[in-house]
């Protein structure tokens, strides 16, 4: 038979030298939680293994990213007073800027992306300035971008606005460059999708929307051309990576993005995703390590050059063991 597919599948080394598409651990990024308070490592029911961490306790966090070869960490910070302007997000003393130098002063060589919306910082929940039920998409810009310079001052290596407003790559991209900023790169949450699969993430950042929801300025889960169209004019707004959130149901769209940019793309394997397959693996129904490690080659298959998972630790404990 002269073509047999299988003679490349005969053994582990055999499959290995022609294997397409590798898991690596420079791919990864892993979210980090960071809160007010003194002494502090607060579980996450919802997502098993995942921790708020006062900036005095973040070093313990640290140590284990450093030491498995994780690159770089998306943070997100959760301040003790709220408001309905957010005010906390842009504030040069806020939780997450101390916890940016924090990191800098020590883990100087971990990439730090800063993510930039309102969510975790208003008191309504919503991800810009809202009046009324309606959340104010020009108004907001101002903010994001007040918020983009005072994290990049902090010290972030780069920018990932998630909000959703329109025009804010823009904004954010002339705020920095108007502050001297010309190098700090954006990650844009491009095609962010209104998704159940974000519930446990609102545990852990305490950014459940106070009324309604953000179907309004979130993505519509049926619309993949739509999406790509938000890809492509982020990328012409001055994004430096675009990124789809979630993964797993989106890996269509990721694809296609793919298929249409030759930008670096990111992913998001969101707080859902991880939870159930934390709750699979914890009732004995699935091999967590071979499901984690599978999911995560799916994504860098359709496209991913960067993914942004709370499985990265123990990811790159098992890449490391091989």
């Amino acid at each position: 038979m002269k073509n047999r597919m299988r003679r490349l599948r005969v053994n582990a080394a055999m499959r290995a030298l022609v294997r397409e598409t590798k898991v690596d651990i420079d791919d990864l990024v892993y979210p980090v939680f960071v809160i007010e308070g003194e002494n502090i490592k607060n579980p996450i029911d919802s997502m098993p293994g995942i921790f708020q961490y006062s900036i005095d306790r973040l070093g313990e966090e640290l140590d284990r990213i450093t030491a498995a070869g994780i690159p770089a960490i998306l943070l997100f910070g959760i301040p003790a007073h709220k408001d309905e302007m957010g005010s906390e997000a842009y504030h040069d003393e806020g939780i997450t800027q101390r916890a940016i130098r924090s990191i800098k002063a020590s883990a100087p060589d971990l990439l730090v992306i800063a993510d930039v919306c309102l969510c975790e910082y208003t008191s309504h929940g919503h991800c810009g300035v809202v009046c009324g039920e309606e959340i104010l998409n020009d108004e907001t810009l101002p903010l994001l971008s007040k918020m983009a310079v005072s994290v990049a001052r902090a010290g972030a290596d780069m920018i990932a606005p998630s909000d959703m407003m329109d025009g804010r790559v823009a904004a954010i991209r002339r705020a920095l460059d108007e502050n001297g900023f010309h190098n700090r790169a954006i990650m844009a949450y491009s095609a962010k999708f209104a998704s159940a699969y974000y519930a446990p993430f609102r545990d852990a950042a305490h950014s459940a929307p106070g009324f309604g929801d953000r179907k309004t300025y979130q993505m519509d889960g049926a619309n993949r051309r739509e999406a790509v169209r938000e890809c492509l004019l982020d990328i012409e707004e001055g994004a430096d990576i675009i990124m789809v959130k979630p993964a797993l149901a989106y890996l269509d769209v990721l694809r296609e993005a793919a298929q249409r940019t030759d930008y670096p793309l990111a992913v998001y394997n969101v707080s859902g995703e991880y939870a159930m397959v934390k709750a699979a693996a914890a009732n004995g129904w699935i091999d967590e390590q071979k499901i984690v490690m599978e999911n995560l080659l799916s994504m860098k298959r359709a496209g991913a050059k960067i993914i942004i998972t709370y499985h990265a630790l123990d990811a790159a404990v098992w890449l490391n063991e091989k």
